[in-house]
């Protein structure tokens, strides 16, 4: 199967959509799927509002269709709402066939959080966009229930992995700070409320690894916090495994990646009890999910550092490269979406057989 995924954002920009993306696809190759992906390469562009750093691009209608017709997909999926989408999307109702679409991003709170924008309005605008879709996907059963119970309809979950090669425990620190060493990362924005957890009165070090539009203040404002920048690959890895709690103080996201790049990194996770970590977390020995967040991190600081292992194992790429195809496969079922005489993926193939 041939599958062309559409997507605004792309390398090289570091988030969950784009490392959920690659990972999945590098996965669903045991399935015998093939990608292509129409993403902001080759497009002009403009910094996205609020965002300096994340562009948008400017493309055309006639020029998505020619990438989308040279890509002979048999089936499309739609990964973000942002300007390649609307236009995929509009491509897809013109010719009448169908589409899967995902949810990453609660961009309603977002905007209500940086300019006050009303949830009612914002989510309406996302029923609109989602509303067509053979299949909504949600990357967590509670956020696929809040989708449901705010009108979407045909939402099925589509889960994330984890590398555990690469986050995994070590025999050595790269941080040099006083201990215990409470770590976040991700986005350093309004957003993910990085603030409930920087003004905490905990013992040893808080640590923020990431970058983003709030960074220099956040720094001028809690200058007792270590701001290591932006890492990847490897050297972030370290990190995690050199740190004794995975700080996770986000109200506003759909799943958490770094939530189970920590638990495979053998770090117990303090958080909310919010989607996301109760999805993850939820009643399991690798972490305290508490709204009182202070009180998380000290009680997970007694959690051992195999029991939040053990939890990643729960995840992978395999799984939601699987979850994804089969979403596909319910939502083509009937053949809707396929051009004539394209292969359908097997029950038997998805199921890994």
């Amino acid at each position: 199967m041939r599958i062309l995924v559409a997507t605004d954002a792309w390398r090289p920009q570091v988030n969950g959509v784009v490392t959920a993306l690659e990972q999945m696809t590098e996965a669903a190759g045991d399935f015998g799927a093939r990608f292509e992906f129409l993403t902001p390469e080759g497009f002009a562009s403009l910094p996205l509002p609020t965002y300096a750093d994340i562009s948008v691009a400017l493309a055309s209608q006639k020029e998505v269709a020619r990438r989308i017709e040279a890509a002979r997909p048999d089936h499309i999926h739609i990964a973000t709402e942002g300007p390649l989408g609307w236009l995929t999307r509009a491509w897809c109702i013109r010719r009448g066939r169908a589409f899967t679409t995902s949810y990453h991003t609660r961009f309603p709170e977002y905007l209500f959080l940086r300019i006050g924008l009303p949830l009612a309005l914002s989510y309406a605008v996302l029923r609109h966009f989602h509303r067509p879709a053979a299949t909504v996907m949600a990357p967590t059963a509670t956020i696929a229930d809040d989708l449901r119970s705010r009108g979407f309809n045909r939402v099925r979950t589509w889960t994330r992995g984890v590398d555990h090669r690469r986050f995994r425990q070590r025999s050595y620190s790269t941080l040099d700070f006083a201990r215990p060493i409470f770590l976040s990362v991700g986005r350093v924005a309004v957003e993910k409320n990085l603030e409930a957890m920087l003004g905490l009165d905990l013992p040893g070090s808080l640590v923020i690894v990431g970058d983003g539009p709030a960074r220099a203040h956040l720094q001028r404002r809690f200058p007792r916090a270590h701001f290591l920048g932006e890492r990847r690959g490897d050297a972030l890895a370290e990190v995690y495994a050199s740190a004794d709690v995975f700080v996770f103080p986000s109200r506003t996201d759909t799943f958490g990646n770094v939530i189970v790049e920590a638990l495979a990194s053998g770090l117990p996770i303090a958080a909310f009890p919010v989607p996301g970590p109760l999805d993850i977390v939820g009643k399991s020995a690798a972490g305290a999910l508490d709204e009182d967040l202070r009180a998380a991190c000290l009680k997970a600081l007694s959690i051992p550092r195999e029991a939040a292992r053990a939890r990643s194992l729960e995840f992978s790429w395999r799984e939601s490269a699987r979850q994804f195809l089969a979403n596909i496969e319910s939502a083509t079922s009937g053949g809707a979406g396929r051009r004539p005489g394209a292969p359908r993926m097997s029950q038997r193939h998805l199921l890994g057989g």
